[in-house]
């Protein structure tokens, strides 16, 4: 009997001790959530007198089950002054001039951080660089600067928006962002072909989507551009300043372009177009670099190929602004719509957009830098008339 009682008040302690632990984390809890919202949390936390049963001890733990769950779900809804989506040139500058201005932004850097440019082997076109930059290089020492004057970065991805109150909501699939001011940089997704060999050799080993940005590192040399449409049409004539010869590849027997667009390219000798022809793959050498195309026409199912050193696929982009929808005003190709006299001001009070989710037309570094700042500079002024 002796033995029975003391291995049942052994057994009994340990519980305590797990009870008490349970209830010092929750304590710790309320303490964290008190600090990050500024609300007062009063959280009672019994003493654990002796327990004759284990129904009993769960009886008594149930409450603080229930509480961990509550201190949980306030925890996940997250209040700031700025928030900034995006960390590409837009989102990352609009973090240096809020940051600077002591507004502690947070970025949520969605699906691709440091956006586009983080795929581009050598930037030779952004100011400051005369040797030219790696792209990822650039990206990460924005990202170090904004990082030095206060900004914080979250791994998250927002799925939809609750614009309507003074307070702007935004969901993610586990946590909930308010904040006073939203800054909008998610930029836009270009549009690929889906051929084997291209994701390969994007960025950097001869696949592109930029001709103004790459088009001087094939200087001489023979390119072909995949699309039909007016960007198209402008990456193919600009590409004649630097290519020998530029293939214009596309699917219809005729260029969707505007006519003056479509004239000026047809009518240039350096540019090659060939009709209703897909592209079946994109062929590489032996360094992992573009060789060529595979190609087959579309009526005759004729295969052929053609040597080059560089593809640019020109047709479109898609601007990451799905999570708007129905929330903030976007024209036909889904890019957001400023307000008249400005290029970054929505019609949403205290909400701002920047970069290439709202600029269909230069999509530059630089330019997408620009509207970031100008991004950051409204909303500082915004809050301060608004405090």
């Amino acid at each position: 009997m002796p033995r029975a009682r003391v291995g049942f008040v052994s057994q009994l302690t340990d519980q305590q001790r797990e009870i008490n632990r349970i209830a010092s984390f929750i304590t710790k809890g309320a303490t964290k959530y008190a600090r990050h919202t500024g609300h007062f949390v009063l959280v009672h936390v019994p003493s654990v007198a002796p327990i004759a049963s284990f129904a009993s001890v769960a009886l008594l733990l149930i409450p603080y089950f229930l509480g961990v769950v509550l201190i949980s779900l306030l925890l996940r809804v997250i209040m700031e002054n700025v928030l900034i989506l995006g960390t590409g040139c837009a989102g990352l500058t609009a973090a240096i001039y809020t940051a600077r201005a002591n507004l502690r932004p947070l970025i949520i850097e969605g699906v691709q951080p440091g956006g586009q440019l983080t795929t581009t082997s050598e930037v030779e076109n952004f100011p400051g660089f005369p040797e030219g930059v790696d792209g990822f290089e650039l990206m990460d020492r924005l990202r170090k600067q904004a990082a030095k004057f206060g900004t914080r970065f979250q791994s998250d991805y927002i799925e939809r928006v609750d614009l309507s109150g003074p307070e702007k909501i935004l969901h993610s699939a586990t946590t909930a962002y308010k904040t006073k001011a939203l800054i909008i940089a998610t930029g836009a997704s270009p549009k690929m072909l889906g051929v084997p060999g291209e994701k390969e050799m994007f960025g950097g080993k001869g696949v592109t989507t930029c001709a103004t940005c790459d088009g001087a590192f094939y200087r001489g040399m023979e390119v072909a551009v995949a699309g039909g449409g007016d960007s198209a049409c402008e990456e193919a004539l600009f590409l004649t300043r630097f290519c020998s010869k530029i293939y214009l590849i596309h699917r219809r027997d005729e260029l969707r372009a505007s006519g003056i667009m479509a004239k000026r390219t047809l009518e240039n000798p350096k540019i090659h177009p060939i009709w209703d022809t897909h592209i079946e793959r994109v062929l590489e050498d032996k360094e992992g670099h573009v060789r060529g195309l595979a190609l087959k026409h579309k009526k005759t199912e004729v295969a052929s190929e053609i040597a080059i050193k560089g593809l640019f696929v020109a047709i479109g982009h898609m601007p990451n602004t799905q999570a708007f929808a129905g929330a903030l005003p976007l024209d036909d190709q889904g890019y957001f719509v400023p307000t008249a006299g400005s290029a970054v001001r929505t019609k949403v009070p205290g909400v701002f957009v920047a970069g290439d989710c709202a600029d269909h037309v230069y999509r530059q570094a630089v330019t997408a830098a620009g509207l970031g700042c100008q991004a950051a500079i409204e909303a500082e002024r915004w809050l301060a008339e608004h405090e």
